[in-house]
């Protein structure tokens, strides 16, 4: 048993598309979304800092790196199905646990097996690096979906995912990091020229006002 399968593993997240089932202008693999959100993940940790914030900076990378090669195993779930009732999430998350442990167990040698236990853990949890993670992760969601929108695509499930996205983000808009994405990057955002940007700047400013009316 040694290091091959994991490493030869690596290219089947090349081969698994995000949000399978509808129509795309851009196709985005599991690989490249994972290298994207580790990348915001950096910047996002890099906000935090300079906010004066200690970041664990192994962890974040970690975390970002490895989020989602479970899904080599049970692939990328529609999010509406995932979630579709806490019964459903919990199972698949059972199955992934026990998929994930039979992997580390079977294809990592026994000097790696708690390091990989760790970076393929669910990344998303309380710590700084986590919240920074799950933040990292819908900003990418809210640009996959902005690129769709831009390019015009007329599936209704585009808007839905920008509208989860910028609504799940603002459940941490106590962090410094989300706080710069909101006054900072979505203005910049929004000032692209495209055929619907109009279309978008309502949205946001629904779910942004939505948001602050639910804290009155």
């Amino acid at each position: 048993m040694g290091m091959h399968q994991y490493l030869e593993s690596l290219d089947e997240l090349e081969l698994i598309n995000r949000a399978p089932g509808y129509f795309k202008f851009e196709q985005h693999s599991v690989a490249a979304h994972s290298f994207k959100v580790t990348e915001i993940a950096q910047f996002l940790g890099d906000v935090e800092e300079n906010a004066g914030e200690k970041v664990d900076w192994r962890g974040l990378y970690e975390k970002a790196l490895n989020h989602d090669y479970t899904e080599r195993f049970i692939g990328d779930i529609k999010t509406p199905v995932k979630y579709a009732t806490p019964k459903l999430r919990s199972m698949l998350a059972d199955v992934d646990d026990k998929l994930t442990e039979n992997f580390v167990q079977n294809e990592i040698p026994d000097e790696f097996q708690d390091a990989y236990r760790r970076r393929l853990s669910e990344g998303k949890d309380d710590s700084l690096e986590g919240r920074i993670l799950a933040v990292a992760d819908k900003v990418d969601l809210l640009y996959e979906s902005f690129g769709e929108i831009q390019k015009g695509n007329p599936e209704e499930v585009y808007p839905e995912m920008y509208k989860e996205s910028l609504s799940t983000m603002l459940e941490y808009r106590d962090m410094h990091c989300v706080q710069y994405v909101l006054t900072k990057v979505i203005p910049d955002m929004l000032a692209e020229n495209f055929t619907t940007q109009d279309k978008l700047r309502r949205l946001t400013r629904k779910v942004l006002k939505k948001e602050d009316n639910s804290k009155e």
